[in-house]
């Protein structure tokens, strides 16, 4: 068996997110995985790491729950070790993703309202009755959150001596996040870059623990960012988020349904709602806002952020359509009205002011319960 599975991914400079963030944008692009996101470094990993320290390698069968792409992930590295897996989706989860899983030649299973339903149904109907079994979490692990951080050990020696200054993420159930965190705190020597951790309105469970002061638990999941539909973050990216390294922002589903689609416009790259939330967060200027706050335009232009294009497979040309025609407008008309900065306060660069990228008028943002922790 090689050493890991998942493959180097690209980090390239987006000179088009650039212009519209007014610093220098690099795009981590995790979508080039085998199983096309982010979550295969982490789930392969640890898929590996249990056939290394199982007494009968030949014999396991790999059980996964997932909202998605946690368990094409699975289903992806368990084909390539010629082992089965079955995989517990949410009813939540498309037809289009579950049909993705199955072809990647996996048996899936579809119940539950949520990934913590489908999770306990896993548990107690199958792993239970199968001595052979191996549980495959899709995010709270440790192994998990080690085959994450090597997504940033490759940052660091992409982005070589200049280094990177401000990172920008989506969070479900905080895997990317505490990868993140963990790989830059591998690296003291380091300047220690701001992370933005972005979540969709209905499925913000992190930013909602932070508000509270403590983990909380969502009554329910009202986003269509089913990728991050996670009631509880796991308790390490809770953890790691109240360092001062960190803030929180929540942005609405059209934000990420747009930030998808004006992706795949400008640099011809596909990725799901789920990761559109981290691009809304430069598209919308939040970004800006958030970890540029308090900067002047010249050092703000001289920030290198990377972005982590996590990826994700429940895209569609028919659904990117659907969003242009249901949240284009609701994105482009949305105004700063919550927790917002004052427009006649931000600093922004000559070439943005006024702009309006399609689907986002660029200075205004819905800043829903934005946390920037010690900022």
């Amino acid at each position: 068996m090689s050493e890991h599975l998942y493959v180097r991914t690209p980090l390239t400079p987006s000179t088009t997110l650039s212009q519209i963030a007014g610093c220098k944008i690099f795009l981590k692009l995790e979508n080039f995985q085998p199983s096309g996101s982010f979550k295969y470094r982490g789930t392969s990993h640890l898929m590996q790491h249990s056939l290394r320290h199982s007494s009968s390698p030949s014999n396991v069968h790999f059980y996964c729950s997932s909202g998605g792409n946690a368990g094409i992930a699975c289903a992806t590295a368990a084909k390539s070790m010629n082992l089965p897996a079955t995989v517990v989706v949410p009813t939540t989860t498309s037809a289009f993703l579950v049909s993705k899983i199955r072809d990647a030649g996996a048996e899936v299973y579809q119940t539950g309202a949520n990934w913590t339903e489908a999770d306990a149904f896993l548990k107690s109907n199958l792993l239970a009755n199968d001595p052979n079994g191996c549980y495959i979490p899709p995010f709270d692990n440790p192994i998990i959150w080690e085959g994450a951080s090597s997504m940033f050990e490759e940052v660091y020696e992409q982005m070589g001596d200049g280094g990177f200054d401000g990172v920008v993420c989506s969070v479900g159930g905080g895997s990317l996040l505490t990868g993140i965190q963990t790989a830059i705190q591998r690296h003291p020597d380091c300047a220690r870059p701001r992370v933005l951790a972005v979540e969709t309105k209905g499925a913000d469970s992190l930013n909602a623990s932070l508000r509270e002061g403590r983990h909380v638990t969502l009554p329910r999941i009202t986003s269509i960012a089913t990728s991050l539909s996670i009631v509880r973050v796991a308790e390490r990216a809770y953890e790691l988020a109240q360092e001062d390294n960190v803030s929180s922002v929540v942005l609405s589903d059209a934000e990420a349904a747009m930030g998808s689609v004006r992706f795949a416009e400008d640099e011809d790259l596909r990725v799901e709602v789920s990761c559109g939330a981290a691009l809304a967060a430069v598209y919308n200027g939040e970004l800006r806002r958030t970890l540029g706050a308090g900067m002047d335009d010249e050092k703000w232009r001289e920030m290198r952020v990377v972005v982590a294009v996590c990826g994700g497979s429940d895209v569609s040309e028919a659904l990117f359509k659907e969003y242009r025609e249901k949240y284009e407008a609701e994105a482009t008309s949305m105004i700063s009205n919550v927790n917002a900065v004052p427009k006649e306060e931000l600093s922004v660069d000559n070439s943005c002011e006024g702009r309006v990228a399609r689907g986002f008028e660029l200075g205004n943002c819905l800043r829903i319960g934005a946390v920037p922790l010690r900022v």
